[in-house]
């Protein structure tokens, strides 16, 4: 089968674990644990190629793309090199790209061309490399620049993998936009593979399920990298929070009030690096109205989560492409993203999507 050729917005962190991982995949052929799916629509995790990307970092821009997922602030270290990464990374609007705590962090590179310049550059790169899907993965808050990227996806007739809350899959008006034009869009924000929200959710559900009503619950999360960094700066992460507390709302029969739920980023622990830990409690009632609560506390690399499931992201994507379907794919991004154009419970999800892919 042809390759995916895919584009990338933003080398960070979560970008680095996806390459290092397929890398990993490639070198231990026989290994497949971690993988949801060991094929989608005929492809493998070794068909995915990166032949473009997109970064504003001074480290990062001008340098091989196989240089750039190992350069700081990437933490990322699974394998000592990766194959099929020699692109060059090119300069990528900054524009609300930057928090005010990770600037220092990310060095940006002084920008002399206008967003417009930077644009048409970035049209013809993918249009030469030949690129046909673009995976965002942007800071969290990168509205204005998430929305340049969606744009730039449209007029080069690519799909869209929204891994961030910004909402453009679940945006009616940017979602009319993909299927006029016949391009497919998941959205938006990733779910990790095991993290906090999927776990959270699950309980949710399972407590539901058993005929037991939750009146109050919370998720906080603590990370050591430039995301949880970034989220220092609260006013970036209004969708954010929006994002994760639906998730978990979504599940439940009769919503619960504002005070009653919490769920968001917390802290930023710089020791903790990739490690994101997330503490999770539910306090509900049971037969005669019997009260009980359970907590959970989860350890887990996060970089390792988000790779684990935009690998599948990427694979729909194309399997869309080769069917000629456009606009958001529920399905898959029900089952792969926090905040889809339609929530369902995962188990939901999970079986619509192995109808989908199997057409």
């Amino acid at each position: 089968m042809d390759k995916i050729e895919v584009g990338v917005v933003g080398v960070g962190n979560c970008f680095s674990g996806l390459v290092q991982g397929i890398e990993y995949y490639r070198r231990n052929k026989t290994k497949r644990t971690g993988l949801m799916f060991e094929k989608i629509g005929g492809y493998g995790v070794e068909d995915i190629d990166f032949v473009s990307a997109f970064d504003v970092g001074r480290n990062k821009v001008g340098r091989s793309l196989s240089e750039a997922i190992f350069a700081d602030p990437n933490y990322v270290d699974w394998v000592d090199s990766v194959s099929g990464c020699d692109v060059i990374v090119k300069e990528s609007p900054i524009l609300d790209g930057i928090g005010v705590y990770t600037v220092n962090e990310i060095d940006p590179i002084e920008q002399t061309k206008s967003a417009e310049e930077i644009e048409k550059e970035a049209i013809e790169e993918i249009e030469n490399s030949g690129t046909k899907l673009l995976v965002n993965y942007l800071p969290v808050g990168s509205q204005k620049a998430t929305e340049f990227w969606a744009d730039v996806a449209l007029k080069t007739k690519c799909a869209f993998i929204n891994c961030i809350p910004v909402f453009i899959a679940s945006n009616e008006k940017w979602e009319k936009r993909f299927r006029e034009e016949r391009l497919p869009i998941i959205g938006d924000d990733i779910k990790s593979q095991i993290g906090a929200t999927i776990v959270h959710r699950v309980l949710t559900k399972l407590c539901l399920d058993r005929g037991a009503e939750i009146d109050r619950t919370y998720q906080i999360n603590v990370g050591g990298n430039t995301d949880f960094l970034n989220m220092l700066e609260r006013e970036r992460l209004e969708s954010k929070k929006i994002s994760k507390t639906e998730a978990v709302q979504s599940q439940l029969t009769k919503r619960l009030d504002d005070d009653n739920i919490y769920i968001g980023p917390s802290d930023f622990i710089p020791f903790l690096g990739n490690r994101k830990l997330a503490f999770i409690r539910i306090e509900g009632r049971m037969y005669a109205d019997v009260p009980f609560n359970m907590e959970l506390r989860l350890d887990v690399n996060d970089k390792a989560n988000s790779g684990g499931t935009t690998i599948d992201a990427i694979r729909c994507a194309q399997l869309a492409l080769d069917r000629g379907v456009g606009g958001a794919l529920i399905p898959p991004s029900a089952y792969l993203m926090k905040r889809p154009p339609k929530q369902m419970s995962d188990y939901e999800a999970r079986a619509k999507l192995n109808e989908w892919i199997r057409g």
